[in-house]
């Protein structure tokens, strides 16, 4: 078959490609030229300005086969306003949203200013994938409509949230088939930071919880059946960018033509001959062709001049390795499963923003990314711009439990009850509280300041998370971790601290992390008026890994046998008060590390106001101060730890036999991380990710409902009432989410 492919951009490479590997002779052309029937078989358009000019009316005119829609129907991307009109009045779930016309920016900030929601602002008309503005803050936005309403009518949407993933639909007027669920990486820099491009990368397949066929019912087959009912049926691709929001999947944009670079990671994975596809397109009869999809995954690195998007700097000599430089659409000659696809490139210089693609194959994403990124390694030209982070957001999508990251929190529960039985047989009549509960207690009457006196003893650790400190040269706080952690579990009790123990074991000692990280205990334990008595120190080569250390501790608190908590009157009907974390604390790091693991630790994502790896690494708070006011009231019947297992494992520890407690989510401010982390990690329900994390509450106080203000305003910082205590059936005492 003779194919023409209309443009000369990374996409267009691709579509070639994917022909020719099906051995039909291809070209590539800027427009039809002088062409007619007898000179080609096929014309597959690949930028969408060719067809907002009319190159398939031509074609028809020209009686030439033409994938693509009229100029007519390209409308459906040329402007956003018509689009969402049209997408809004055949029901296709989207965004709020409203046009506004060219200069108009005041009465632009006027609706806004009632609609009262953060928006997104893009130009009504084309602009290569960057007339996008994704506003911080309120004087962000203003600015964005007044700059952006100098360039032409423009549409303010309501700002939703959730990952993104483009669905590109082969379509013959009636009906239409999906390429693999991919991607995109929209944003210049790591993280998703930065302003928008036309794409820094993509992947497929998308791990997304939605079925292919699914979409395409909600998303394309309405415009279809509109095409169809008017008399003309519409005839090439058709892109739904969508977003898996909280409420369900809504429409970003439609576009009229192959994405870009989704495309460059969509048709490698295709095992069909596209051009034959196409071809029934055209004949409105796609499904004569099977679709066959290799079981593999595509991860497509996009390598940027200096200056994009704004202003790219173009012009300079591309050195590549591994490549051919004759035949630029062309796979590595040192590994298979490499392919680059050039885009701004002329006459092995560099001629435009997005220079070219590597796009690398493997049997699942890891793979695919390892390829693409060894491949790129072989590419060079000065300044070259490349996100080292593409398939960033997949690792929260493919985890679905703690479990999966190689943590079973049911195993230890397991351990915990077989081992239960040999503890209590060791236990006396002094000992208060022993396995299962934050810490034991023993009663120590010779401490003769208090009438009743009890000694209350917590031993734990760190976790993996002292990886990710050593990782990045920041253990200072890890000594505040394993402290706080300690005087936490205590004071939940009723105990001050009294007396710490630490204990350090590495591969091989380094004496200034050791000096760094004692030092971070003794601050936190002069902070808690508690004395860091003596440690230990073990050299273990064999058995840690090179770098890696652990570090544990045994804290010792004195508690008045008549205070002790919990209470006996915890009962159904008291009111559950949520007081802030300062982050992760030191749990779920084994989750964590694997769902942020191909971003970089020194981005600053938005919405936050420090590097990730910081927020990440924020020291475990005590609540030391905090709760003092709460607990000299005398009105806390209980306070509950929220660590490794999160509320569903820690406030049962509190519980009495028959009652539950009721969570409402949503009744706290997260906060800008355990947002991110909620929106990553698509995988995991609610149950597993609180069950993983403590999501912003790290201590909960139990009252009675008419002391919950009293409690409340004890505590100088803001709090939450975030459930209740509810009677339930012997034998249970469950946490619920509601």
């Amino acid at each position: 078959m003779r194919v023409v492919v209309i443009g000369r951009g990374g996409r267009e490479h691709a579509i070639a490609w994917a022909c020719e590997e099906h051995g039909h002779t291809v070209s590539l052309a800027d427009d039809l030229g002088e062409l007619t029937a007898d000179d080609v078989d096929l014309v597959i358009p690949g930028p969408e300005a060719a067809l907002v000019d009319g190159v398939a009316d031509e074609c028809s005119f020209r009686k030439i086969p033409c994938f693509g829609p009229t100029s007519k129907q390209a409308r459906i991307e040329s402007s956003k306003g018509f689009s969402r009109h049209l997408a809004d009045s055949l029901g296709v779930p989207g965004p709020v949203y409203e046009r506004f016309e060219e200069l108009d920016a005041d009465g632009a900030i006027d609706w806004l200013r009632g609609f009262g929601k953060p928006v997104v602002v893009k130009l009504d008309g084309l602009a290569a994938g960057k007339g996008v503005i994704v506003p911080a803050d309120d004087d962000e936005t203003e600015a964005a409509i007044r700059s952006t309403a100098k360039l032409g009518p423009f549409v303010l949407e309501e700002r939703i949230s959730g990952p993104e993933c483009s669905l590109l639909a082969l379509c013959d007027g009636n009906s239409a088939v999906a390429l693999p669920l991919a991607q995109d990486h929209k944003r210049i820099g790591e993280g998703d930071t930065g302003p928008n491009t036309g794409g820094m990368g993509a992947y497929a397949p998308a791990p997304v919880a939605f079925d292919a066929t699914e979409l395409l019912a909600t998303f394309v087959q309405p415009i279809l059946d509109y095409y169809a009912s008017s008399g003309t049926p519409y005839v090439g691709v058709l892109y739904a960018g969508l977003m898996l929001t909280a409420d369900g999947p809504r429409l970003i944009e439609y576009n009229c033509r192959f994405g870009d670079p989704e495309t460059q990671a969509v048709l490698p994975l295709l095992e069909t001959d596209l051009a034959e596809l196409a071809l029934a397109c055209t004949r409105h009869d796609v499904s004569s062709v099977p679709v066959g999809v290799r079981d593999a995954v595509a991860c497509t690195v996009v390598a940027a001049a200096p200056g994009y998007p704004a202003s790219p700097s173009t012009g300079a000599a591309i050195t590549l390795t591994g490549f051919s430089t004759t035949d630029w659409a062309n796979r590595s000659s040192d590994d298979p499963n490499a392919i680059l696809f050039p885009a701004g490139v002329s006459d092995g210089r560099t001629a435009g923003g997005r220079v070219l693609a590597v796009t690398g194959l493997g049997t699942d994403l890891a793979a695919a990314r390892a390829a693409a990124y060894r491949a790129m390694d072989g590419v060079s030209f000065p300044n070259m711009i490349v996100r080292r982070d593409i398939g960033w957001r997949a690792p929260g999508a493919m985890l679905t439990s703690y479990a999966s990251t190689g943590v079973d929190i049911d195993e230890g529960n397991r351990a915990v009850e077989q081992m239960k039985g040999a503890v209590e047989r060791t236990l006396g009549s002094d000992v208060l509280r022993g396995v299962g509960s934050f810490g034991g207690v023993l009663s120590a009457k010779r401490i003769l300041e208090r009438a009743d006196p009890v000694l209350v003893a917590s031993t734990d650790g760190v976790g993996t998370k002292v990886e990710l400190a050593a990782r990045l040269g920041k253990v200072r706080n890890i000594g505040h971790d394993i402290v706080n952690h300690c005087i936490d579990d205590v004071l939940v009790q009723s105990a001050r601290p009294f007396f710490f123990l630490d204990y350090i074991a590495a591969s091989k000692l380094d004496a200034d992390l050791v000096a760094d990280v004692v030092t971070g205990m003794a601050e936190a334990c002069e902070a808690s008026g508690c004395v860091l008595l003596g440690g230990e120190t073990a050299e273990m080569p064999g058995v840690y890994a090179a770098g890696a250390f652990d570090v544990a501790g045994t804290l010792v608190g004195i508690a008045e046998r008549s205070e002790l908590l919990p209470r006996d009157d915890v009962s159904p009907g008291d009111v559950l008060i949520g007081v802030a974390s300062s982050g992760p604390h030191t749990n779920g790091f084994s989750f964590l590390r694997k769902l942020f693991d191909w971003v970089p630790m020194n981005v600053t994502p938005p919405g936050f106001d420090q590097e990730l790896g910081d927020a990440l690494l924020a020291p475990h708070r005590s609540y030391l101060g905090v709760l003092d006011g709460a607990l000299e009231s005398g009105k806390v019947k209980a306070l509950a730890h929220i660590t490794g297992g999160g509320l569903p494992e820690n406030l049962p520890r509190v519980l009495p036999d028959a009652v539950d407690a009721e969570i409402r989510l949503g009744s706290w401010p997260k906060g800008p991380l355990f947002e991110l982390i909620g929106e990553l990690a698509t995988g995991v329900d609610d149950h597993e990710l609180h069950r993983m994390l403590n999501m912003g509450i790290g201590m909960v106080v139990v009252c009675d409902p008419a002391d919950a203000d009293a409690v409340q305003a004890s505590i100088d910082e803001p709090t939450w009432q975030i459930g209740a205590l509810v009677r339930s059936q012997p034998g249970s005492r469950t946490v619920h989410l509601i």
